[in-house]
């Protein structure tokens, strides 16, 4: 019988493995560093003999294990083919049937982009915890996001579901994305964006505010000033804050989830982000949906993996 399942979460300089019971137990979580040179070559065997490794070094047997979970920083398709993942310098090609050519005594491999297996960790194991169906939007370097429907990641055709990042927030931006659009979320509510628009609206005004006396300022302490009840900083969070709530109304109509989940670094603000987003939520939401709950991450950098090794147990 099946009693154990690996989570393999790759990222651009590291990737981190979990060894789970079947039950969503974490037993022990690793790192091994992610070599890149040759086009990514050596990541996936490089993972595959972390994962025999660990099976040896626990005296385990193949049948004990019931699959292989991976995330990775790129679209991949529902027959886990990743379609170009360039952190990693890989091109297209199908997940699942690398891994079984290193592993052919794991044959159950499913492979999703990491931010939705981070998405459906948190409604597993964390802030969506007891819930049926979550949209996660991770708020870090730049907006990531995850939509969990019924318990199942829904991708999209081509792998493009959850980019809720890249929903247009602001019709009137003439300032690109990353992406190449105008006007994304991304662009306001990351933590880049948050600094960027920061800077554009202190230049706009003479409001006083401590962030004028610094040299560089890190949306960290927009965040804290905002806190202790400066002016400047709270109309720079709330700015944020408006569009975040207004991107999740679009999200409710569509797929009207159980909870949203704010997880990235920008989460830790706590409620000066959660709670002023709800306001603006509860503005713009259709009426049927505009008390859906908004909860924070709980699993921080181990949302991943638990949420690779949920794709395998189902």
């Amino acid at each position: 019988m099946s009693q154990f399942v690996f989570g393999v979460d790759i990222g651009g300089t590291t990737v981190k493995l979990g060894l789970f019971t079947s039950d969503g137990t974490l037993l022990e979580k690793w790192e091994i560093p992610t070599v890149t040179e040759n086009s990514g070559a050596a990541i996936l065997p490089d993972v595959a003999a972390s994962i025999n490794a660990k099976i040896k070094e626990k005296s385990l047997s193949f049948e004990q294990i019931a699959g292989i979970g991976l995330g990775v920083p790129g679209p991949v398709g529902p027959d886990s083919t990743v379609y170009k993942c360039i952190n990693l310098g890989w091109g297209v090609f199908n997940l699942k049937e690398e891994m079984n050519r290193l592993i052919p005594e794991i044959p159950n491999v499913a492979a999703a982009n990491d931010a939705n297996v981070a998405a459906l960790g948190e409604l597993w194991q964390g802030g969506g915890k007891g819930k049926n169906s979550a949209v996660m939007f991770t708020l870090g370097t730049g907006v990531g996001g995850g939509v969990i429907i019924n318990g199942k990641i829904v991708a999209g055709a081509n792998g493009g579901g959850g980019e809720v990042g890249h929903i247009v927030v602001e019709p009137n931006e003439t300032e690109a994305c990353n992406c190449g659009k105008c006007g994304c979320l991304e662009q306001y509510a990351s933590a880049n964006g948050i600094v960027k628009m920061a800077k554009n609206m202190l230049s706009k005004c003479d409001t006083p505010s401590a962030l004028r006396d610094m040299e560089h300022f890190t949306s960290k302490e927009i965040c804290d000033l905002a806190r202790e009840g400066e002016k400047m900083a709270g109309i720079i969070i709330d700015h944020c804050c408006e569009y975040l709530g207004r991107a999740m109304s679009f999200v409710a109509c569509t797929v009207d989830p159980d909870v949203f989940i704010i997880g990235g670094g920008m989460s830790r603000a706590g409620c000066i982000i959660s709670d002023t987003t709800f306001d603006y939520y509860h503005k713009y939401a259709f009426h049927v949906s505009n008390n859906t709950t908004i909860a924070t991450a709980e699993l921080g950098n181990d949302a991943g993996i638990y949420g690779c090794a949920k794709m395998v147990l189902g």
